[in-house]
Parts: C-alpha cells; structure tokens; sequence
C-alpha cells in the first residue's frame, strides 16, 4: 500500500485510515505498527482515533525517547496548528521502554507490546516489519535506504 500525506499537515490520521480500510488486508490486519507518530515532519496520527476507528490495536514504536520539550517548542512555535498536534501527542501518553525500545499504545497493554515486540524483533531492537517498511520507503524515495532504522 502507498499513500500521501502533507508535510507537516494534518491527514496523516485519516489517509492511514483510508489506506487500510480500503486494503485486500483489512480483515487480516492485526496490529499497526508506526515508526513515530509523526509522519512526513508533524503529521501527527491519532493513534487513539486510528485504534478505535480500525478495532485493532495501535503500537508506536522509536529507537530512542524523544526530547518532548524540544517537540512541543517546535509544534507550538514553529508549526501550523501545533497546539492541535501537541495535544494529539499528549493524548497517546508517554513513551515507555519496552524490549529496548520506547513505545506509545493504543488498544493494548504493555505486556502485550512486550510480547508483540518480542516476537517481531528478529534482527535488533525494531520489529521486522518496520525495518522492512523502512527500507522499502528509502528505496522509493531516494533509491536506497540510508540504513537507518
């Protein structure tokens, strides 16, 4: 699946929504998985929204805990409606480790992401399939992953 979004815009949410509604997957579709929960700058998805309208639960997944000073400074002075996406990311709650990695969860508890991560993370900290979303996204992009997952 490919979609679009806005640099810094505010369809993120709704585009992953059409995307997997609109998918040959969407009965199958178990979990998803986001590397951040800003897409394409701040487009921040509402991992909340996205669980309950998708009945499926929702795990964001980050190598390293975000600096949420230096987040909410840039959507609040930097960003078009970053109070909004502030908020939005308030909302999700903190970042906590799991597996060795930090995470945020809608429709899940922690030892479920315990779990979940647990059996996706073959090569590493990052589950498989967003290492391979990763590359593939890279390779769409600029011809190549910069490998960094």
């Amino acid at each position: 699946m490919r979609g679009q979004i806005r640099k810094d815009g505010a369809n993120a949410t709704r585009n992953l929504m059409r995307l997997i509604e609109e998918s040959k997957f969407a009965t199958r579709i178990q979990v998803v998985l986001l590397q951040g929960i800003a897409l394409g700058g701040f487009n921040v998805v509402d991992i909340h929204g996205l669980n309950a309208a998708l009945g499926v639960p929702v795990l964001v997944i980050a190598r390293r805990a975000p600096h949420m000073e230096s987040v909410e400074s840039a959507l609040l002075h930097h960003v078009p409606g970053g109070a909004r996406k502030w908020r939005l990311i308030q909302r999700a709650g903190p970042m906590e480790p799991v597996s060795g990695v930090w995470v945020q969860r809608a429709g899940l508890s922690r030892e479920d992401a315990t779990a979940l991560i647990a059996r996706l993370a073959i090569h590493g900290a990052i589950p498989e399939p967003l290492r391979v979303a990763h590359l593939i996204a890279g390779a769409m992009a600029t011809g190549q992953s910069r490998g960094r997952t």
